[in-house]
């Protein structure tokens, strides 16, 4: 695969990367000011579902612990949205996905076009393609496929593998990049 769409970055711009996604509007869930307060890790999620029509922009991380409610939310999110089934979206994930965000330096929220996949959606969305996995990690709530308007799947996908923190796709013809929080690798053109 040609590097032109590398991206070279260490641990300090990935910490930098965190680090630019600080809070500056109160927050979204009771009594979080106080936990809030003196913060040096904030982490925060910002996602848009085309499927659904529904938002998120939430902080989800704060001084080394995930906050309950954000993560609820964000399973809740995360969704099958053909038949509501929900299930508990890795952490590992989570980190993955804000992080990418970060190094793309945008304000546009993700567009999720699939997160956690039930058995008979990925067994429905495998007789239509070749390209979805029998074991996909959609299945156990590790992986999620996304799009931003301002940014390319190249540029995505070369924030992604940046990161080294799980499996990064490229489905350039369909428009979106697929992350996933298993063991590092990348494929798709």
């Amino acid at each position: 695969m040609p590097k032109t769409d590398s991206v070279q970055l260490g641990r300090r711009a990935l910490l930098g990367a965190f680090a630019a996604t600080a809070i500056s509007a109160a927050p979204f869930f009771p009594g979080v000011a106080a936990y809030a307060r003196g913060s040096g890790d904030v982490r925060r999620l910002h996602f848009y579902s085309g499927r659904t029509g529904e938002n998120i922009n939430l902080i989800y991380w704060i001084d080394g612990r995930y906050v309950p409610e954000s993560m609820a939310e964000i399973n809740h999110f995360f969704r099958d949205w053909r038949n509501n089934a929900v299930r508990e979206i890795d952490a590992r994930t989570i980190d993955f996905l804000a992080a990418t965000h970060g190094l793309l330096r945008v304000n546009e929220p993700y567009m999720l076009l699939s997160g956690y996949r039930s058995p008979q959606t990925n067994a429905m969305l495998r007789a239509r393609s070749r390209n979805v996995s029998q074991n996909s990690l959609h299945l156990v709530g590790q992986a999620a496929d996304v799009r931003l308007r301002s940014r390319s799947v190249a540029q995505i996908f070369a924030a992604a593998r940046a990161c080294n923190a799980g499996g990064v796709g490229r489905y350039t013809r369909s428009d979106f990049v697929h992350l996933d929080c298993g063991a590092v690798r990348s494929w798709g053109s």
